[in-house]
C-alpha cells in the first residue's frame, strides 16, 4: 500500500511559524524545535506533550483533562517530527508498531568531516555506564546491539550531510554511532563535536516518520520541515515558511500557564 503523504497544513501550533504536521481524531503530529522537551522531567521545564494538551483543549474547547499520549521521543537538542496519540486505542496500536520496529524513521544529520563512500550500514554494541553511553568492541551483559544505515547526500566545506535510517531505537544511537565512526554530529559536544552551535542545538533532524494509521490501516508519511539556520546550503523551505530551529525563538511569545 502506498503511503499517504501528510504535507504541512495551514494549521499552526500557538505561533504562525510553528507547523502542525498532521492532525485527526486519533493523531497529532507536530514539529519539535531544538531545546524543547518532548515529555516533562525533573527540571519542571515546559514540554511538547503539555503544550499539545493545551493546544487541543483550546482548539476544541474541551472541558477537563485532555488525553495525549507519547509513543516515542526525541532528545532535547534534536528537532523534527513528533507523533502523539489522541486516544488510548491509537496509543496502544502505535506503541506496538514502535516496539515491533515496523515504523520507518528517517533522519538528516550534518556531521564533521568528509564521509567516505556513498552508503553503509553500521552495527555496533552500545553500553551505558554512569550516565554515559559508548560503543564497546564486543557484546557484554549490559550492552545492546545498535543498527543503522546511512547515505551520503552531500559534502561541503569539511562537512557531510547524511540521511540515516534507524533499524533499532537505542538511546542516543545515531549520535553515538556516527561519533564512533569518526564523524560526530555538528554541535554535539557530548559525543565529540569540536564546537557548539549557537543555541546548543545539534545538527540532527527527525525528518520523516512512516507509520500505519491506527484505525484506517493506511501508511502515513509524516515529514518535518527543515528549520531556519539548518547548517547546510540550499536545503529546505524559504525563510518565510521555515520554522525556527531553536525553541527560544517561540517561548517568549507563548504563555506557559
Amino acid at each position: 500500500m502506498n503511503p499517504t503523504a501528510c504535507k504541512t497544513r495551514p494549521l499552526c501550533f500557538f505561533d504562525p511559524r510553528w507547523p502542525v504536521i498532521y492532525e485527526d481524531n486519533h493523531l497529532l503530529a507536530v514539529y519539535k524545535p531544538s531545546g524543547l522537551l518532548v515529555q516533562g522531567d525533573r527540571t519542571g521545564d515546559v514540554c511538547l506533550q503539555d503544550l499539545g494538551k493545551r493546544w487541543l483543549k483550546e482548539r476544541y474547547h474541551k472541558p477537563g483533562n485532555v488525553f495525549l499520549a507519547m509513543v516515542h521521543r526525541l532528545d532535547r537538542p534534536v528537532a523534527g517530527v513528533v507523533l502523539f496519540a489522541r486516544t488510548s486505542k491509537a496509543a496502544a496500536r502505535l506503541s506496538r508498531q514502535f516496539r515491533e520496529r515496523s515504523v520507518d524513521k528517517q533522519y538528516l544529520a550534518v556531521v564533521g568531516g568528509s564521509v567516505s563512500g556513498q552508503a553503509d550500514r553500521l552495527i555496533d554494541h552500545i553500553e551505558r555506564r554512569d550516565r554515559l553511553s559508548r560503543v564497546v568492541p564486543a557484546p557484554t551483559d549490559g550492552s545492546q546491539e545498535a543498527r543503522l544505515r546511512y547515505t551520503v547526500l552531500g559534502r561541503h566545506s569539511g562537512k557531510s550531510l547524511l540521511k540515516v535510517s534507524l533499524e533499532t531505537g537505542r538511546r542516543h544511537q545515531i549520535r553515538i554511532q556516527l561519533a564512533h565512526m569518526g564523524h560526530p554530529i555538528l554541535g554535539d559536544l557530548r559525543y565529540g563535536a569540536a564546537t557548539p552551535l549557537p543555541n546548543r542545538q545539534i545538527a540532527l533532524l527527525a525528518y520523516q516518520l512512516m507509520v500505519e494509521h491506527p484505525t484506517r490501516g493506511d501508511r502515513l508519511l509524516l515529514a518535518s520541515p527543515i528549520p531556519l539556520q539548518w547548517p547546510w546550503p540550499d536545503i529546505g523551505m524559504s525563510g518565510g515558511q521555515a520554522p525556527p530551529w531553536d525553541w527560544r525563538a517561540f517561548d517568549s511569545d507563548i504563555p506557559l500557564t
